[in-house]
């Protein structure tokens, strides 16, 4: 019962402190393709309005899309047939998925 309670409340709190989180800003992005391939680059964040964002990559190529943020989840459509999805990491990082799962990508505002 008492892990139960403490794993909730971690849960929560992990979750208070992604949502009051400012994730608008610069971010190196590190990535691997759906083929395996890897990639890199930088890319920006604007907040556009309560929650919503544009997204602007340059990682060899230029792609945008917009953003909206649920808790710790940051879902950008970007025009391809499925959205990137991010869950904001307690340390600020960002890491997610595109194609369906089988593209990787983390935002870090450090370099690696």
């Amino acid at each position: 019962m008492l892990r139960t309670f403490m794993t909730a409340a971690a849960l929560f709190i992990i979750g208070t402190v992604a949502a009051l989180a400012d994730i608008s800003g610069s971010y190196f992005v590190y990535g691997r393709n759906a083929d395996g391939s890897a990639y890199d680059g930088t890319l920006q964040i604007v907040e556009t309005g309560d929650k919503t964002y544009d997204v602007f990559w340059s990682v060899g190529t230029e792609y945008s899309g917009t953003g909206t943020l649920e808790g710790s989840v940051f879902t950008v459509e970007w025009g391809a047939a499925n959205p990137a999805v991010y869950v904001v990491m307690p340390d600020g990082e960002l890491h997610g998925t595109w194609a369906d799962g089988l593209g990787l990508e983390l935002l870090s505002r450090t370099p690696r």
